[in-house]
C-alpha cells in the first residue's frame, strides 16, 4: 500500500496556502481522531469559476459554491478524496463573517473532510453537529 498522503493544488487561483505541513498534520489528526485510515486526500484551490463548471458537470447545480468533496474511498474507513474550494467564495465569507481568511480557509478544509468521515449538513441537527465538530478541530489548530 502506498504512504498516506496529503496534497494541495490551484486551479485558476494564485492563492499561495501558508503552514502546509501543519494543516496537513492536523487534517491527519482528525482523520485519526475519527477512526479512518488516510490514504490519500487532495485538496484542490480554485476559482469561483472552476469550481461552478465542477457543480454543472458532476453534480447537476448550477450555482457557486466555497467547497465540493469527493470521495473515491472503495473501502469502508478508508479516505480517499478529492476536495475542492474556491478561494473566492472563501475571501468573500471571510469579510462577510469578520474572520481571518487562514481561519475560513481551514474551516471549510476541515468541513469538507467532515464530509469524508461520514458527516452530513442537509438537515438542521446534521448542520448543527457537524459545526460543533469544525469548532473542536479548530480549536486544535489554531490554540491561543
Amino acid at each position: 500500500m502506498s504512504k498516506a498522503s496529503i496534497n494541495f493544488f490551484n486551479e485558476e487561483t494564485s492563492y499561495i496556502l501558508k503552514n502546509k505541513r501543519a494543516i496537513k498534520a492536523w487534517v491527519a489528526a482528525t482523520i485519526a481522531e475519527e477512526g479512518y485510515v488516510l490514504q490519500e486526500l487532495n485538496f484542490i484551490l480554485c476559482s469561483d469559476e472552476y469550481l461552478l463548471r465542477i457543480n454543472q458537470e458532476y453534480l447537476d447545480h448550477d450555482t457557486y459554491t466555497d467547497v465540493i468533496t469527493f470521495d473515491n474511498s472503495e473501502e469502508l474507513k478508508t479516505i480517499v478524496g478529492d476536495i475542492f474550494i474556491s478561494i473566492d467564495r472563501i475571501k468573500e465569507n471571510a469579510a462577510t463573517f469578520k474572520h481571518a481568511l487562514a481561519q475560513e480557509l481551514c474551516r471549510v478544509i476541515i468541513h469538507g473532510t467532515l464530509h469524508l468521515l461520514g458527516y452530513r449538513d442537509k438537515s438542521k441537527a446534521e448542520k448543527l453537529k457537524m459545526t460543533e465538530k469544525e469548532d473542536h478541530y479548530l480549536s486544535l489548530l489554531f490554540k491561543d
